[in-house]
């Protein structure tokens, strides 16, 4: 009975840390945009990584994200998240960014990871439609 019990807490334990990795993958990935660091940011993506958007970005791959996307960061002031929720290697996320000249935006994103990085996310615009800084009404 006592090694079902073990059993049982160190699986609880272990879903519980794949959580608070997501959580801290994803706030990582958002602190690169804060401080324009593409380093932070870059480190943690996944060999392989996609990026897809209402922009309209449909799976593109790192080199096209980094020129499509990473200009956007200039723009960025700071992030907020509402909610993030996880369920194995699936995450979606819910913020709003603020930029610098103080205009909001709200998305949310569903994220792939595959050892410990981004491997994908799916952006969805909210909002006004707003999406991303330039673009911010």
């Amino acid at each position: 009975m006592k090694s079902m019990f073990l059993a049982f807490m160190l699986c609880g334990l272990t879903v519980a840390c794949k959580a608070q990795n997501a959580e801290k993958i994803i706030k990582t990935y958002f602190l690169g945009y804060e401080k324009k660091d593409w380093s932070i940011t870059s480190s943690q993506l996944a060999d392989g990584f996609t990026f897809t958007s209402p922009a309209p970005d449909d799976h593109i791959p790192l080199d096209v994200y980094k020129q499509r996307c990473w200009p956007q960061s200039k723009f960025i002031k700071k992030f907020d998240f509402i909610a993030i929720v996880q369920e194995g290697d699936h995450a979606f996320a819910l913020y709003t960014g603020t930029t610098t000249d103080n205009k909001v935006i709200r998305n949310t994103e569903y994220y792939t990871f595959s050892n410990g990085k981004i491997k994908s996310i799916e952006c969805f615009f909210g909002g006004s439609g707003a999406g991303y800084p330039t673009n911010a009404k």
